[in-house]
């Protein structure tokens, strides 16, 4: 009889990737893999093309704040958690592995009522308000930051590190230059958004071309819907909406990375070796959990950050241009890390709890 798990997660794509970055290891061990995400989510395409089979439910937002939708999201929750609960008693999963998203609040607090045991992973320094939602549901908290273990219910919190996808570290440099058709005389920059929030990154990267193209060739992720008509036959500037399949290879090619500073992305960039310059999503629009991630980072050495308020096009092409003249500096602080790749841990994790279920 096959062991089985449910995944769940959703609402960026940092949600998602640490789960399918587990996947290569549970099929080694023989484990029946589900995904439970939202009806309508961005999850719903990444698992599926992952060959995962998907369910979706209702799901609602827990705001910290006085709104209508507070009310009306509580029927929502209300409906997911029951929506949850049937497939769970259906699938009869021996573990359930949570990324994290409202859309897993649900989930979790199904899996508890049905005593299937619960592993959390939390990426960010401060836990997000849905995996605090789930702490007592839980028998192991994951998490990427030292910091944040004196955050988690104690005796729950295991300092994981994140999962890293394994084909991220098999990328070829001569294949990446390749395929966006760069000669590789020149260093290459990589500029990372993630699925959400990059708008002013692209702006201010784009602002600051005329400055970067004589000394870089820049590969540019700006996101669905932000290419730039004006821009796209510019020499030495390569533009993609969102890269899978060859994202591997252009990080190889990459010699620095200007970057968002979500928790996985840099965690990635970490196991990568990478020297990065990181742009936290500010406070106006977020609960500030990119700006203590990307400081955690500048204070081990790996990272330079500058806040969005200070960002313009001279301020960042003189900043990448110091962050290559000392990549080598931040190079060697990487490579003295003791992060980890979250993937065994959070195996051997499922492994334990599958046995004493």
């Amino acid at each position: 009889m096959s062991k089985k798990i449910v995944l769940t997660g959703g609402g960026t794509a940092g949600h998602v990737t640490p789960n399918l970055a587990l996947l290569p290891g549970l099929y080694a061990r023989g484990f029946e893999v589900r995904y439970i995400g939202s009806k309508s989510g961005m999850e719903q395409e990444l698992i599926e093309n992952a060959g995962v089979p998907y369910d979706g439910i209702s799901t609602g937002k827990f705001r910290r704040y006085l709104s209508f939708k507070n009310v009306t999201d509580v029927g929502r929750v209300l409906k997911g958690l029951s929506e949850a609960k049937k497939l769970l008693k259906e699938y009869q999963p021996d573990v359930v592995f949570s990324k994290g998203g409202f859309v897993s609040v649900p989930v979790v607090r199904a899996a508890k009522k049905l005593h299937i045991p619960v592993i959390i992973h939390e990426s960010d320094m401060t836990p997000g308000l849905a995996n605090k939602l789930c702490y007592s549901a839980a028998s192991k908290v994951c998490c990427n930051f030292p910091e944040t273990v004196e955050l988690l219910p104690e005796g729950k919190a295991v300092l994981s590190g994140s999962p890293i996808r394994a084909e991220l570290l098999s990328g070829s440099r001569e294949a990446g230059l390749a395929f966006a058709g760069l000669s590789g005389e020149k260093p290459v920059l990589l500029m990372i958004g993630g699925s959400s929030g990059a708008r002013r990154l692209n702006e201010v990267l784009r602002e600051a071309l005329p400055r970067l193209l004589p000394d870089f060739d820049v590969i540019h992720l700006c996101g669905k819907g932000n290419l730039s008509d004006t821009l796209g036959k510019t020499p030495g500037y390569r533009q993609y909406e969102y890269i899978s399949e060859e994202l591997k290879d252009l990080f190889a090619a990459a010699d620095i990375v200007f970057s968002r500073a979500g928790a996985n992305a840099i965690c990635e960039l970490l196991a990568l070796r990478k020297p990065n310059l990181l742009v936290p999503l500010s406070k106006a629009v977020s609960r500030g959990d990119q700006i203590l991630n990307a400081r955690s980072f500048e204070k081990q050495g790996y990272s330079v950050v500058i806040e969005e308020e200070e960002l313009n096009a001279e301020v960042l092409s003189e900043a990448l241009h110091t962050l290559y003249k000392e990549r080598d500096k931040y190079i060697r602080r990487m490579e003295e890390s003791s992060e980890k790749n979250g993937v065994d841990t959070i195996l051997s994790l499922i492994d334990e709890l599958t046995k004493t279920s």
